[in-house]
């Protein structure tokens, strides 16, 4: 009884002491995040503002786990997931050899980019959707891998190869610029006439149904492994 106790204690041990590294890697990789969405938006501001002053580039800090970047019509929303996280044994990635050779490389934090319409959040819309970008995975030695749409056109290599991607200033750059970008070429869509044709008063008076643009979304990627 006593061994099984001990196990029991040591694999709590071993669990809290991975997810509590990981939960700090990840606070850190956020943020890195928030100051290169800082100077991002510094630069591009710069350049723009010189060619056309009514384009406006915003950043705007909502808490230590949620930042947002508004650019034109769109709202980029990177939001860190406080809990750290694992996948089924079948899930792509957990298949690869580099997550087989250390159990404490099966934990994950996790951080998501969502694509909004900037008038969402300004309108307070709260029946308008949100667009996953993509979700960075981050594990105790720093390593990642993104998993996210085709649109963000990153290198593959790159991306692919968690055993080989370690989290640095160059490659946090490119995966804002590269979520800036999809949500750029990400359109906003009409509605069908029929879906117009006809409102009552109360959807008039709440302009709930005048007038509902959607993104035409993304389309995801395949889980990505070695």
């Amino acid at each position: 009884m006593e061994d099984k106790l001990n196990d029991i204690i040591f694999g709590l041990e071993q669990k809290s002491k991975t997810k509590q590294a990981i939960f700090r890697n990840t606070k850190e990789t956020f943020a890195q995040l928030k100051s290169i969405s800082i100077e991002l938006v510094d630069e591009l501001t710069e350049r723009i503002t010189s060619q056309d002053a009514n384009v406006m580039i915003e950043y705007r800090n909502v808490s230590d786990y949620e930042f947002h970047i508004k650019f034109s019509g769109d709202l980029l929303v990177f939001v860190m997931h406080s809990n750290i996280i694992t996948f089924p044994d079948d899930y792509e990635i957990m298949r690869n050899s580099y997550i087989e050779e250390d159990f404490r490389r099966r934990f994950f934090g996790h951080i998501m980019a969502y694509n909004f319409m900037a008038d969402t959040i300004k309108y307070n819309r709260l029946e308008d959707p949100g667009y996953l970008v993509g979700r960075m995975l981050i594990n105790i030695e720093k390593h990642f891998c993104i998993e996210g749409v085709k649109q963000l056109n990153l290198p593959y290599d790159e991306i692919s190869n968690i055993a080989k991607n370690v989290i640095c200033h160059k490659t946090l750059r490119i995966i804002v610029e590269s979520a800036m970008i999809a949500a750029v070429n990400n359109d906003l869509m009409g509605q069908d006439i029929s879906e117009i044709e006809r409102i009552t008063l109360k959807q008039k008076l709440e302009n709930t149904h005048l007038i509902k643009p959607r993104k035409l979304g993304f389309q995801i990627s395949p889980e990505l492994t070695n």
